[in-house]
């Protein structure tokens, strides 16, 4: 992508935003607007149309959970967004990764992981590991949730496409896949951008969570439940 990369900041701490602006112009990446609330965040997406959001979770009059999903919500084409938080197991953080959210960064984060992260969701690619996204979902899934039926069903999933997914939620990389499933690695990425086409999904963290909320994996362990052909 040759376009400059275009950023918006929402964080209700001045210094915050100011260190992740100067950050992130360091290397290179537009800062677009920046937004000390959820409202303000809402608003500058609308107007400023940025590549990514860096999202603080909790601010005042609107958090960054109710905030991302008024920008994702009916927006497929809308931008990547990234959670900033103090806590790395944090209700808020599952959450707005259920809306759509791209991945969380901690507020500690090194100028290094900062810019890495905003170019890494900016390509379409998820921020998290699938372990960290398994830790998150394990403490606070509910199967049978209201989220989960958001996301439909896994009736449209092929029994491949469903081991694929149910490998997924454990943690696996495509090539940890690949060896598992004895399947080229080129492969393994078509499974799993079909699973995330089928289901309406925007990444790998998201199908996870599904993975989990319709109990095709159980938190605190890791099988794939039989979830199979006979089912559908």
């Amino acid at each position: 992508m040759t376009e400059p990369l275009r950023v918006l900041v929402a964080d209700d701490q001045t210094l915050v935003r100011t260190g992740f602006r100067l950050i992130l112009r360091a290397d290179g990446i537009d800062v677009v607007a920046e937004a000390a609330n959820g409202a303000e965040a809402v608003e500058s997406v609308r107007r400023t149309r940025p590549d990514v959001v860096l999202m603080d979770v909790r601010m005042p009059e609107m958090d960054g959970l109710e905030a991302t999903r008024r920008i994702l919500t009916g927006a497929p084409d809308g931008p990547r967004v990234i959670i900033l938080t103090t806590f790395d197991l944090d209700r808020y953080v599952y959450a707005a990764l259920s809306a759509g959210a791209s991945g969380f960064l901690l507020k500690d984060v090194t100028p290094e992981q900062l810019t890495a992260a905003v170019r890494t969701v900016r390509t379409g690619d998820a921020l998290l590991a699938p372990a960290i996204t398994r830790r998150l979902v394990e403490r606070f899934t509910q199967p049978g949730s209201d989220t989960a039926a958001l996301h439909r069903d896994l009736a449209a999933l092929t029994p491949r496409e469903l081991e694929v997914l149910g490998l997924l939620a454990r943690g696996l990389s495509n090539t940890e896949l690949a060896a598992h499933l004895h399947l080229a690695e080129t492969t393994v990425k078509t499974h799993v951008a079909r699973i995330l086409a089928k289901l309406q999904l925007r990444d790998r963290v998201q199908a996870v969570i599904v993975a989990y909320e319709t109990g095709l994996v159980s938190a605190g362990r890791h099988e794939v439940a039989r979830r199979s052909a006979e089912q559908r």
